[in-house]
């Protein structure tokens, strides 16, 4: 199947009652795991990536790199732009081809939240792109970034919030947290008030610590995207560290990569059923 703008995919997902694994990638090898464990489990997939991860191969690379991949399987594949934190992130994003982006702005205050998400809310649906924004802020690690202090989303902001910027998606938080040292406890209370408020599609960032039968209950409270990625580059940087520990001096480095393939697959699959079993 080809590689799916954003409001296709949406539809598609409210019309199967899916959520979709929103998976973080960096390379080709994360790419064509993710790509192949959707289509063993026939859902639907977002792929992902943040503006600290496309230094290493660059918008246009990693685009690329998605689209072909779409072409050799027969579920749903689009491509996100995860955690940009400015405007020229977003353009960048929407220059290469991404399906949708993600305007970070959680850490500014209300009012410059909707300032600037809105903005590259008019930028982007110009362009056909649609548009995730965050209200409340997630503790733990993201990447290089280290939030210690958590701020759940306001339930009675949210509606202001969807209407006055025009966004697509919410992301939400309510105890879910990134990064995976630390566990999460949800709040499914807050999060079905948000529902409550709100149109848009929710969207949950931090997928990786949750437990399996709390991801399942998702779908019930207007949640359509769930972020996971340490799990997965956890699963990559293991599998070469066992194959360095094994030999240290390994040189063969197509069958170390397709072993690190292997089990970003092997970690992916089971969320995937978690989702949407």
């Amino acid at each position: 199947m080809a590689y799916q703008a954003m409001d296709t995919f949406l539809k598609a997902l409210e019309e199967r009652n899916f959520v979709a694994p929103a998976m973080n990638t960096t390379n080709l090898e994360m790419t064509i795991a993710i790509v192949e464990a959707a289509e063993e489990t026939g859902c639907p997939v977002m792929v992902q990536i943040a503006p600290t991860n496309v230094k290493l191969s660059g918008y246009d690379y990693i685009a690329e790199i998605v689209k072909k991949a779409a072409e050799n399987v027969s579920v749903p594949v689009t491509l996100h732009l995860d955690h940009g934190m400015s405007f020229e992130d977003v353009k960048k994003a929407v220059d290469a081809g991404f399906a949708s982006v993600m305007i970070d702005a959680s850490t500014l205050d209300y009012e410059e939240n909707i300032n600037l998400t809105k903005e590259v809310v008019e930028y982007c649906h110009q362009r056909g792109v649609l548009v995730e924004a965050e209200l409340g802020e997630l503790s733990g690690k993201e990447d290089d970034h280290v939030a210690e202090d958590a701020a759940q989303t306001d339930a009675s902001l949210c509606k202001d919030f969807a209407e006055r910027t025009g966004i697509d998606l919410l992301a939400v938080s309510i105890g879910n947290i990134h990064g995976i040292d630390q566990a999460p406890e949800l709040n499914f209370q807050l999060l079905q008030e948000i529902k409550d408020n709100v149109e848009v599609p929710l969207v949950i960032h931090g997928g990786s610590g949750i437990p399996d039968e709390a991801l399942a209950k998702l779908k019930d409270y207007g949640v359509r995207k769930v972020n996971l990625a340490s799990d997965l580059r956890k699963a990559f940087i293991t599998a070469v560290g066992k194959r360095y520990e094994a030999n240290n001096n390994e040189y063969n480095l197509i069958s170390v990569l397709l072993d690190a393939q292997k089990a970003v697959k092997e970690t992916a699959v089971p969320k995937f059923k978690a989702l949407n079993g």
